[in-house]
């Protein structure tokens, strides 16, 4: 059984573009896990100079990195295929809506739910909470996610 530590470890992404703080639960059917918007991000500073909002497509990420990724590297484990080569991982399509902005210092949850996994094709529906456990952004993603072998 891989861990949430493991899973964290091996995704690909690093800071500034790091959106996965924890992963609060995980397992065949889905993922959640949470992200805390610091206020330093560095799009920030353009993004409405006024009253700085989180752009979707960072929002839409920060689903697909919870919901999509950390879900697909569990799934991943679960067939054999994370314990060698590099983890590949392209993201095919999202249909997101946004329902409320968020802002610098909120801390989100986002809850996926596997639709299916099979020939490394993974699709979840997603959803984004705010601290109120309001909804700010729904929708579908999918993306590809296997194991490039050494060699």
């Amino acid at each position: 059984m891989i861990t949430t530590g493991e899973i964290l470890k091996l995704l690909p992404y690093s800071e500034p573009f790091l959106f996965v703080d924890e992963i609060i639960e995980i397992n065949e059917k889905g993922c959640q896990g949470t992200y805390g918007f610091r206020k330093d991000l560095p799009f920030y500073r353009g993004h409405f100079k006024d009253q700085a909002v989180t752009p979707g497509v960072i929002l839409t990420e920060c689903c697909a990195q919870i919901g999509l990724v950390c879900l697909g590297i569990y799934l991943l484990h679960n067939e054999g295929q994370t314990k060698s080569g590099n983890l590949q991982v392209a993201m095919s399509s999202a249909e997101m809506e946004y329902l409320k902005p968020t802002f610098p210092e909120e801390k989100v949850r986002v809850v996926s739910e596997k639709v299916y996994f099979r020939f490394s094709k993974l699709k979840c529906k997603v959803k984004m909470f705010n601290s109120h456990n309001e909804i700010i952004c729904q929708g579908t993603i999918s993306g590809m996610l296997k194991r490039e072998q050494d060699g």
